[in-house]
């Protein structure tokens, strides 16, 4: 009896000692959800993952503009290409030796080029792209080629040549410049300015000045041919004054037109033939003003 109840206690025992075996044996369930996995799928994490890395596409070199023409755009090699120096008209039958009587060296001009007004925005000087080695292609450079024609222009006495033309539709920003070597369309020989042309030529000279202003900026009288058929008086020199001596190698001429309202009794006495001050009271009656700049070499 005893050794019956033993066994069953002892079988009982193997029993209840088995089932807490396999037991231990099977892989608990988790009782929550998994964490997400961070960016490599290697281990869990227990906290938030961080925010991904955007990627950064680089900045393009050079982003086109739609709203420009193709020939406006810029690129990144024309950034940083050096440009020859900003500068990108006559009368009729005076502009020959209206430059070569305009004897000494003209300099560069100050950034001003009205006399107590608004500065102008087109200057020539006597180096650059205006400079006597100058060519066809700097003033493209400079002002782009759809801006530049080679094409006839008005001459003395009538006749034409050929120059090549800054702006030629545009009235106030025309400027012509003609060449010692036209077949070539280089080595500057003469820069015209005239009509409405707001470009002003060295020493801050320009169309409209009257004689008292161009003077003034001569620092001293000067001289100047009588009226011909036209009603035009050409400089004759400019009798050592700052117009006669700043530097950079081309010489500088004016033409002056008598006002349309002056008596024709007032030009007739100041011929073409006789020389006169620019001081002259006779001269200033007929309120003359510059309508034609050469600037030659």
């Amino acid at each position: 009896m005893h050794r019956r109840l033993f066994g069953v206690v002892l079988f009982v025992g193997l029993v209840v000692a088995t089932a807490g075996t396999l037991s231990a044996q099977q892989p608990q369930q988790p009782s929550t959800q998994p964490s997400i996995m961070n960016d490599e799928g290697d281990t869990p994490s227990s906290t938030a993952p961080a925010k991904p890395r955007r990627k950064h596409a680089a900045a393009p070199a050079f982003e086109h503009d739609p709203d420009l023409d193709a020939d406006d755009q810029l690129a990144p090699s024309q950034m940083i290409q050096p440009m020859p120096g900003a500068v990108e008209e006559p009368g009729h039958g005076s502009r020959s030796h209206a430059a070569s009587r305009g004897t000494d060296a003209v300099a560069e001009p100050r950034t001003g080029g009205r006399i107590s007004r608004t500065a102008a925005p087109y200057v020539v000087s006597c180096s650059g792209v205006f400079g006597r080695d100058s060519s066809q292609v700097k003033l493209a450079m400079a002002f782009r080629s759809r801006n530049v024609t080679f094409t006839q222009v008005d001459a003395a006495s009538g006749r034409k040549t050929m120059a090549s033309v800054v702006f030629a539709k545009d009235p106030k920003r025309r400027l012509e410049v003609w060449w010692s070597k036209p077949s070539n369309r280089s080595d500057t020989h003469l820069i015209v300015i005239n009509g409405t042309s707001e470009w002003t030529a060295p020493g801050e000279v320009r169309l409209g000045l009257t004689l008292a202003e161009l003077q003034r900026l001569n620092g001293k009288p000067f001289k100047l041919s009588g009226f011909d058929k036209g009603n035009v008086a050409t400089l004759s020199n400019w009798n050592g004054g700052t117009l006669a001596s700043l530097a950079g190698g081309c010489r500088i001429g004016v033409s002056l037109r008598a006002a349309s309202t002056a008596a024709t009794s007032a030009i007739g006495a100041l011929p073409a033939d006789r020389e006169f001050s620019s001081a002259d009271a006779a001269l200033r009656a007929v309120n003359p003003t510059v309508s034609e700049i050469l600037v030659a070499y």
